[in-house]
């Protein structure tokens, strides 16, 4: 097996746009990642407010609001795991690229495979992504409601 420059660059070219989509994943798993960590923190703080005490009192809405925040945490959990997934199935594309058109092995089936499984992957993580949202803004329904219930805007 010997590669010529003219192969290699041939080989690059065939790898730029899955090395475009990992772009795009990466920057998701940023934003995913930031949010479960902003749904952690708020989640300490509400937990400090639990009373130590059993049987007493909760602060109102303290409870949902956990409960609204550990489901968060669960879909955002499963939408960076498919994240992960999507971006080593493109990785896996892109070796497979590279190992195919070196060694002229006929591995196409398997690259459209794994570039197949890394879309699924990355719809169902938006999926999840978009339920978190609706979780969020449901949050925030039900604060802005039971905040106006005691007299404020």
């Amino acid at each position: 097996m010997t590669l010529q420059l003219g192969d290699v660059s041939h080989i690059i070219q065939l790898a730029i746009a899955p090395v475009f989509l990992l772009t795009g994943v990466g920057t998701t798993l940023t934003v995913l990642t930031n949010r479960l960590a902003r749904i952690i923190d708020r989640c300490r703080v509400l937990e400090d407010l639990i009373p130590e005490e059993v049987g007493a009192p909760l602060k109102p809405g303290l409870r949902e609001e956990l409960d609204e925040l550990y489901e968060r945490s669960h879909l955002i959990n499963r939408a960076i795991t498919l994240s992960t997934s999507c971006g080593l199935l493109i990785c896996l594309v892109i070796t497979t690229l590279f190992l195919a058109d070196a060694t002229s092995l006929g591995l196409d089936n398997i690259i459209a495979a794994l570039f197949v499984g890394g879309i699924l992957a990355l719809v169902g993580s938006f999926i999840y992504f978009m339920r978190e949202i609706f979780v969020a803004t449901k949050t925030l329904a039900r604060q802005r409601e039971h905040g106006s219930r005691r007299g404020r805007p």
